[in-house]
């Protein structure tokens, strides 16, 4: 009797780290469906592109990678456009992509074994859409075993899916659809298993993770899952919190994590702005005093705790007046981490129609003096740390140095500690700060004497 081919897949993952999960879900499904994932698209069955539609960047990434794979691609292969820019464009991304097979939305993923079956068993002459209306569709149900994860010291942990925040610039509630949290259950399994294949950082990422719960009406639904965490896997020894919304803050969530030494004190808190009239027409929260008096607590609560956050310059309508006030705000609460981005005028969103639209030079201009500012406070709060000891993770070595970050540092978006030896990679060792820059720190291993010259 023939033996059954084994089909092969190659998967392309663009954007952020939530798509990186919904790849990692598809590829075990795959695998338990005997897939095989395979490097070489040319040698692949399946060609599947994970897609992120943001922004506009992030859109011509990814049509560019699907009219690359699609232009090489054989008769034989099925080409499949997945993610954020399938849902958000439709239709469209097949007059840009001559050649898709089909198109899977971003709460379809755990439908993609049928859903190719049904794809390489038809005899189509137009591409095959799964796209359900995003409202309609519940929130993944399938707890993944992280195959593979154990070859990595650090994961993420997707905890919800959309958002039902209602800013006026942003595209992810009509691409994901209002907040779903996934059910407990599921995620407390999934960190139990990262736990035990060797994972020492958890990384829990959303839309918005302030948010768990608040759509079954949980109010401080994200304090107790941390604890939920933490008991379900004891063993865990960095808990790191991302994208957490800042009208959705409580003395709870102070509280559990300055009450357990697993939790980072690090929080990402993406703010958006520091003026309150830019702030509401963004239709974000705005009391600034108030925000101002929630991060005094916070850092009363855990004084060493890294505070990072994200700003948008030249939204429509900011005035000379209030980016001053964006950088007395930067000034005056001295974030250990900052992103700055220019605004990106995206179609479909509120501000997209808004007045007084800001010129892309004026943007330039504004980006530039914000990241000077941010880098002389970079660099000041990474001077105080010298001759400190901190617990980092390593995740590279060569070169006779290794790469590593400390509790303050997520992974991707913020600094390194660079330290003068090759360590293990993906070990928890104690370091000390021997140098600062802009972005990183300089350090040797812990027990290593210091050379005086």
């Amino acid at each position: 009797m023939r033996k059954k081919k084994q089909l092969r897949y190659y998967l392309l993952t663009l954007g952020c780290p939530k798509n990186l999960i919904d790849s990692e879900g598809m590829s075990e499904l795959l695998a338990s469906s005997g897939y095989r994932t395979i490097d070489n698209p040319a040698r692949a069955d399946v060609l599947l592109v994970n897609t992120c539609g943001f922004l506009e960047a992030s859109k011509a990434e990814s049509i560019g990678a699907l009219q690359e794979l699609a232009a090489a691609k054989r008769p034989e292969q099925t080409l499949v456009a997945a993610g954020c820019m399938v849902q958000r464009f439709g239709p469209d991304l097949v007059r840009e992509v001559p050649g898709l097979d089909g198109l899977i939305g971003t709460r379809s993923w755990p439908d993609i074994v049928p859903f190719l079956r049904k794809l390489r068993a038809s005899h189509r002459q137009e591409p095959i859409f799964h796209l359900p209306e995003t409202g309609d569709v519940p929130v993944e149900s399938v707890a993944l075993s992280r195959r593979g994860q154990g070859q990595r010291a650090s994961a993420y942990l997707k905890i919800s899916d959309g958002c039902s925040a209602p800013c006026a610039f942003c595209t992810i509630p009509s691409i994901k659809g209002p907040g779903c949290s996934r059910p407990k259950a599921l995620i407390l399994r999934e960190a139990q298993a990262l736990v035990e294949q060797g994972v020492h950082e958890i990384i829990l990422i959303a839309q918005d993770t302030t948010a768990y719960g608040r759509d079954r009406g949980e109010q401080n639904g994200l304090p107790i899952l941390i604890e939920d965490i933490l008991r379900a896997a004891p063993d865990l020894r960095w808990l790191r919190l991302m994208y957490a919304y800042p009208g959705h803050l409580s003395q709870e969530l102070i509280d559990v994590m300055a009450t357990h030494s697993q939790v980072c004190h690090y929080l990402d808190l993406p703010l958006q702005h520091g003026h309150p009239d830019t702030l509401r027409r963004m239709r974000r929260p705005h009391n600034v005093e108030k925000l101002g008096r929630w991060i005094e607590s916070f850092r009363t609560a855990m004084p060493d705790a890294g505070l990072r956050t994200t700003f948008i310059v030249g939204y429509p309508g900011e005035t000379e007046s209030e980016f001053q006030g964006l950088l007395d705000f930067m000034q005056a609460v001295q974030f250990d981490r900052v992103g700055i981005f220019t605004y990106s005028r995206e179609p479909g969103t509120p501000a997209y129609h808004l007045p007084h639209q800001i010129s892309d030079e004026v943007k330039q201009e504004r980006y530039r003096q914000a990241m000077e500012l941010q880098q002389s406070i970079s660099l000041a709060k990474n001077q105080l740390l010298t001759g400190r000891r901190l617990e980092v993770l390593v995740d590279g070595a060569g070169d006779g140095v290794s790469i590593a970050r400390s509790y303050r540092d997520a992974p991707e978006i913020d600094g390194f500690v660079v330290i003068e030896e090759e360590l293990e990679v993906g070990k928890l060792i104690p370091v000390l700060v021997t140098g600062a820059m802009t972005y990183d720190l300089l350090a040797i291993p812990a027990d290593q004497p210091i050379m005086v010259m």
